[in-house]
């Protein structure tokens, strides 16, 4: 059963200057365990989106976000919940991630993790604009 109202989402991309993102693997225990997706978390009530963000990469990874940009946003109902994803992306961040609460997690050029979380497939060629854009203009 999905919620009527959706629940806000954090979503962070730690981005490397290669274009290089980091994907976790949702650990046992939640819905779509073993999935990958992008680090992030419920917005708590009076938290901006930014504030929780930042908050989820301290417990979740250790990281400390210096900067993100607003990304996009993306609704999309579950057969747990309906939430509303707000992607931010980092180029920017203090400290190496670690596993705080015993998640996978690895650093994808290419995407070559499986299964991707439902609501993160649609936006992987989105973000390979975004990634490889500041490349081929340095090139050029």
């Amino acid at each position: 059963m999905t919620s009527a109202s959706p629940i806000d989402v954090a979503v962070g991309i730690l981005m490397k200057p290669n274009g290089d993102v980091l994907l976790a693997q949702r650990p046992d225990g939640k819905p779509y365990a073993g999935y990958w997706e992008f680090p992030g978390g419920k917005v708590e009530p009076g938290e901006t989106i930014e504030n929780a963000l930042k908050r989820e990469f301290v417990e979740e990874l250790g990281v400390q976000i210096v900067s993100v940009e607003p990304w996009c946003g993306v609704e999309h109902v579950y057969p747990h919940a309906h939430v509303r994803l707000h992607f931010y992306i980092s180029r920017d961040w203090d400290g190496e991630p670690q596993s705080l609460e015993g998640q996978a997690f690895a650093w994808q050029g290419a995407l070559g993790v499986e299964p991707l979380l439902p609501a993160t497939i649609p936006l992987i060629e989105w973000l390979d604009r975004v990634r490889y854009a500041r490349q081929v203009t340095k090139i050029l």
